[in-house]
């Protein structure tokens, strides 16, 4: 099993980027999948997850109406649409899929967002 996001970078307050997380080694159709961050000096935050079981979409609160989840089962990637940015949205993301009952995680991308 393998993830892979990318798609971070240094964008303007008020912007958008797209992240995208590449996997390989298991189908996300039934795959639980999400997307966390972590910011300088912070915990790690939990951001949107996809249910493996019906599809559903959570969103942390501070990012929701701003952030979008979505897959794509045909090209095995899972895509965080992130739409007016924050400063305090400045974190490196990370996915993660639970595949069975083992956790699986990408190398992170960072996202700066300049005020």
């Amino acid at each position: 099993v393998q993830l892979q996001a990318s798609g971070g970078g240094l964008v303007q307050s008020g912007g958008s980027l797209r992240l995208s997380c590449k996997t390989s080694g298991f189908s996300l159709d039934h795959s639980h999948i999400g997307w966390f961050r972590q910011a300088p000096g912070k915990e790690h935050e939990a951001v949107s997850c996809l249910s493996g079981s019906d599809g559903t979409a959570d969103y942390a609160d501070s990012v929701k109406g701003r952030f979008t989840i979505s897959k794509d089962n045909a090209k095995n990637t899972v895509y965080l649409q992130m739409n007016a940015l924050k400063p305090e949205d400045t974190a490196v993301y990370y996915c993660k899929a639970r595949v069975l009952f083992t956790e699986y995680w990408g190398q992170g991308t960072l996202v700066t967002v300049s005020s």
